[in-house]
């Protein structure tokens, strides 16, 4: 048997899978009707909606399974996530990837597979639309045509989740989103004794951008702050667009003075993107940055707290410095 590898977005995948809020939540009408049609379609026993968490796939809709999940290590649809293209085995007696594995040698005796990667909207592989069956069989292109219609149709469902927790102009987490993902993540960052930082930024002179150019222009800005954001942060930084012109970043697992190191990296960005656009305005930011102690039971809502009057003083005070200059 051969384990599913990693996408090399691993840790970016992850936290979009875990920001829906999918994971573990009950059936639901609109992705059961899904798989009934795909188990009635192609004929076979099983058709799964299958998400790939870090250590298992759990089954947000089932039919003709009990099982709610098994280990990512054995899972077929480990593998289907790491290509673009469904992924269909014949036989599986018959492929040295699973020849061997427990869920061909043993329940549910898996012999036909194929499945079907599903995508966040910013194009994290989330796991898939899946049918199997314990008698081999052939599955020709219009087969896999329909079989990815299929995925297509539960893509949007899965959007209608991804838009509540998803910020829509620059694609970083919303308010709700950040929420979702940052509190969990900070209370094993607590339990491992792992050092975080939380960074609060706000863009200065904003509002003299939209009154200026206008509010087209004053979503570019935002974009291109977002997009710096992406480039400087680590991949398994929590980011979020608050709201307005207002950002976060949770660091996990940051040793001590990491998160100013990069907030620098953030900000000489910025500096060069202001030299070369000629855009007509500059973008620049104003931040805080607490790190938050290995002690510390303060939810995330009281840390944002924190970190937001931290930025506003750095603000006053910088305002105060040029007026003396």
């Amino acid at each position: 048997m051969i384990k599913p590898a990693f996408p090399l977005d691993e840790a970016f995948r992850l936290n979009t899978l875990r920001a829906l809020n999918l994971l573990d939540t009950p059936p639901e009408e609109r992705f059961d009707r899904l798989t009934r049609m795909a188990r009635r379609m192609f004929g076979v026993t099983t058709a799964l909606v299958s998400l790939v968490d870090e250590n298992r796939q759990w089954f947000k809709s089932k039919q003709g399974l009990s099982d709610t999940e098994t280990p990512r290590d054995i899972s077929f649809c480990g593998h289907a996530i790491l290509a673009d293209t469904p992924l269909v085995i014949p036989d599986a007696l018959a492929d040295p990837r699973f020849f061997d594995n427990p869920l061909v040698t043993g329940p549910p005796h898996v012999r036909f597979y194929a499945g079907c990667p599903l995508h966040a909207t910013n194009g994290s592989k989330l796991g898939t639309l899946c049918i199997f069956d314990p008698e081999p069989r052939a599955f020709g292109a219009e087969d896999i045509q329909l079989l990815s219609d299929l995925a297509a149709i539960v893509e949007q469902e899965i959007s209608t989740y991804q838009m509540a927790t998803v910020d829509e102009l620059t694609r970083l987490y919303n308010r709700r989103g950040f929420l979702n993902q940052a509190q969990p993540a900070l209370d094993l960052a607590r339990d491992k004794k792992a050092p975080c930082s939380l960074v609060f930024f706000d863009l200065d002179k904003f509002k003299a951008i939209n009154d200026r150019f206008g509010h087209a222009e004053g979503d570019k800005a935002l974009l291109a702050f977002a997009d710096q954001m992406r480039r400087s942060f680590r991949d398994a930084d929590i980011l979020a667009r608050l709201g307005g012109d207002e950002f976060v970043a949770l660091l996990l697992d940051c040793p001590d003075g990491l998160a100013q190191t990069i907030v620098d990296r953030l900000r000489t960005a910025l500096d060069r993107r202001n030299q070369f656009t000629g855009s007509g305005y500059p973008i620049v930011c104003s931040f805080g940055i607490i790190h938050i102690a290995l002690d510390a039971s303060a939810p995330i809502e009281a840390l944002l707290s924190r970190a937001d009057v931290l930025m506003y003083e750095n603000k006053r005070n910088r305002k105060a410095a040029e007026f003396v200059h």
